[in-house]
């Protein structure tokens, strides 16, 4: 048995095709059948259900798999262990940030990542937090930067920095002459939100809450920019993260910027990685240089 062939059956326990699992695999559809074939005849058991249009895992394959999966990520973690062995600050290092706080947050910390770790080749990925979450259990991600609560027991986390919100307001809505609002303020009021799936929207609805305050029906925006331009165009209010109001971020002279009064509304944002990652004395330098953001407390 080779790992050659372990990672063949994860590709296509995947796919559930052997074209696409040898395409996934670097080699032709009938290298990736034989190898299989060979698999099965070396352990003495059926792996795969083999049809015209679908590929269906026995109930052994699948158990296999599970292991199989195992095994492989061991294996890599002992490459890692190695290469960090050589240089412990080198080599590659994806990073998982989720939209509404990757373009605001990036440009005050990769230049400062980049000058203390110069032979770090760094990689982003931006997703929503439910996909970072996916893909760094699944070893895609080295690290992700997830807005917290978030429980699991296959991760640890580090604090980096708590973010308040603002309120963004049309010149012309009634709270925009004063210099500060708090939750009460926002009842009469229904605000802006961005659609399912962003943590943003969780975080709103939950002042919403708070606050009695109601979401503006018949309108969900798909990023940041597209509810700051909806009030800009005195569509309604709507919440915004600090940092996405400070610089190298543009000012809008159709936005009123309101402060919270303390407590103010916030999120908890932290570094998360898996525990069996060989990288976490990495990870742990990372956390000052990734948590000294402007304005956030």
């Amino acid at each position: 048995m080779n790992l050659r062939d372990l990672q063949y059956l994860l590709a296509l326990a995947q796919h559930r095709h052997f074209g696409k699992a040898a395409d996934a695999c670097f080699v032709s559809q009938p290298t990736l059948s034989t190898q299989i074939m060979k698999l099965e005849a070396l352990l003495d058991v059926q792996l795969v259900e083999r049809s015209a249009r679908t590929v269906i895992l026995t109930e052994a394959g699948m158990a296999i798999v599970v292991r199989a999966r195992a095994a492989l990520a061991e294996v890599e973690a002992i490459r890692d262990i190695a290469k960090l062995a050589r240089a412990p600050d080198a080599g590659a290092l994806t990073l998982g940030v989720f939209p509404t706080l990757a373009p605001y947050w990036l440009p005050h910390v990769v230049p400062r990542l980049m000058q203390r770790f110069p032979k770090l080749e760094l990689m982003l990925v931006e997703e929503k937090t439910e996909v970072l979450l996916e893909q760094l259990l699944a070893g895609k991600l080295d690290v992700a930067v997830i807005a917290k609560p978030l429980d699991d027991d296959r991760l640890i986390s580090a604090d980096l920095f708590d973010e308040d919100f603002v309120l963004a307001v049309p010149h012309a809505h009634p709270l925009a002459m004063q210099k500060h609002v708090s939750l009460s303020d926002l009842k009469p009021h229904r605000l802006l939100l961005l659609s399912e799936g962003h943590c943003l929207r969780e975080q709103a609805l939950a002042v919403c809450a708070q606050s009695g305050s109601d979401e503006f029906e018949g309108f969900r925006a798909t990023s940041l920019e597209t509810l700051r331009q909806m009030v800009a165009a005195g569509v309604g209010a709507t919440l915004l993260p600090m940092l996405a109001t400070v610089a190298p971020v543009p000012n809008n002279p159709a936005i009123t910027l309101l402060s919270f009064e303390k407590p103010a509304p916030m999120r908890s944002i932290a570094l998360f990685w898996r525990k069996s990652s060989a990288r976490s004395a990495l990870f742990q330098k990372l956390v000052p240089l990734l948590g000294a953001v402007p304005q956030t407390q």
